[in-house]
C-alpha cells in the first residue's frame, strides 16, 4: 500500500489538541498587553505624529477613533472573555450548583457580551444623544422636572449620565461577586485593579467632556501650567482613557481563564448530543 492510499485512514484518527492550562492565562494577557502597547505606539507615530502621508491610514491607527484597529481590538477582547464567562457558567450548571452562584456567572457573561455588543455599536453613546434630544425637543415644562434639572446641571457627556449608574451598579456587583469566588488575596486585588482602571478612565471621559472654562477642566490647567496644546492634551487623554480600558478587560479575561481552568480539574471536554440521555 502507498502512502496516498493511507492518508484517509490517517484523517480517521481522532484529533487532540493539548493546551498547558497553567500557563495559558498569564500568556493571553500577556499578549494582550503587548499588542495594546502597539496600540498606543501606532497612534502616537503613525497617526499623530503623521508618519503616513495619508489621511485613511492615520484614521485607521487612531485610538481615539470608533473605526480604527483599537476598536476591534477591543471588541474581540470583550467577547472572548465573554465566551469565557459562558463557559464557566455552563460548568458550574452541568455540576447542578447552587442558583446565586450560576444567576451571578450568568449575570457576568450577559453583561460582558453586552459590553462587547456596546464597545461596537456605540450604544451608550447613542443613548446619551437620543437623551440630550429628547429632552430638547419635549415640553419646555419638562425642565422644572428633577430629570431636567439633573440634566442642565450635569456638566459633562449625557452618556454618563444616562448609563453611567447602571455600569456602576454592574462593577459594584463583579467586585462583591468576584471578591467572594475568588479565594487567592492576589486574584482579588487585580479584580480591584482593573475595577481602578475602568473608573479612572470614566473619570478622564469625564473631563473631556467638560466645557473649557469648567472649573474641574484639568485639560486646560495643563495647557496653562506645562504650555501645551490643548489638540495634544486631549488626543493623549483619550488614548490613555482607551489604552486603561484595554487593560482593564485583560486582566479579567486573564483571571477568568485562570477560574476556569482551576474549576474545570484536568481537562474540559465538550460533548454534543443529537439525542436526549437514555432514561
Amino acid at each position: 500500500m502507498n502512502k496516498s492510499e493511507a492518508r484517509p485512514q490517517d484523517h480517521a484518527k481522532p484529533a487532540r489538541i493539548e493546551i498547558n492550562g497553567e500557563r495559558l492565562p498569564m500568556r493571553v494577557f500577556i499578549f494582550c498587553v503587548i499588542a495594546e502597547l502597539l496600540l498606543v505606539l501606532l497612534d502616537a507615530t503613525v497617526n499623530w505624529s503623521e508618519y503616513s502621508k495619508y489621511s485613511t491610514i492615520q484614521r485607521l491607527f487612531n485610538i481615539t477613533r470608533e473605526d480604527g484597529l483599537a476598536t476591534w481590538f477591543m471588541v474581540t477582547q470583550t467577547f472572548l472573555t465573554a465566551l469565557v464567562l459562558w463557559v464557566i457558567f455552563l460548568l458550574h450548571r452541568s455540576r447542578s450548583e447552587g442558583w446565586k452562584r450560576l444567576a451571578g456567572w450568568g449575570f457576568l457573561a450577559s453583561f460582558f457580551t453586552y459590553m462587547s455588543a456596546d464597545d461596537g455599536a456605540l450604544i451608550h453613546e447613542r443613548l446619551g444623544t437620543m437623551f440630550s434630544k429628547a429632552y430638547k425637543e419635549g415640553d419646555p415644562a419638562d425642565a422644572n422636572s428633577l430629570l431636567g434639572q439633573i440634566q442642565a446641571f450635569f456638566p459633562s457627556y449625557e452618556w454618563q449620565l444616562v448609563a453611567l449608574p447602571v455600569l456602576a451598579g454592574a462593577g459594584l456587583f463583579m467586585l462583591f461577586f468576584l471578591w467572594r469566588e475568588f479565594s487567592k488575596r492576589g486574584e482579588r486585588y487585580l479584580v480591584v485593579l482593573s475595577a481602578l482602571c475602568m473608573a479612572l478612565a470614566v473619570g478622564l471621559d469625564f473631563i473631556e467632556g467638560l466645557e473649557p472654562d469648567h472649573a474641574l477642566n484639568a485639560h486646560v490647567w495643563m495647557k496653562e501650567a506645562f504650555d501645551l496644546r490643548l489638540s495634544f492634551i486631549r488626543h493623549f487623554s483619550k488614548a490613555l482613557e482607551e489604552f486603561l480600558e484595554m487593560l482593564a478587560i485583560s486582566l479579567l479575561l486573564m483571571l477568568f481563564l485562570r477560574h476556569l481552568i482551576r474549576i474545570s480539574g484536568t481537562s474540559l471536554t465538550f460533548a454534543f448530543r443529537s439525542q436526549p440521555p437514555s432514561t
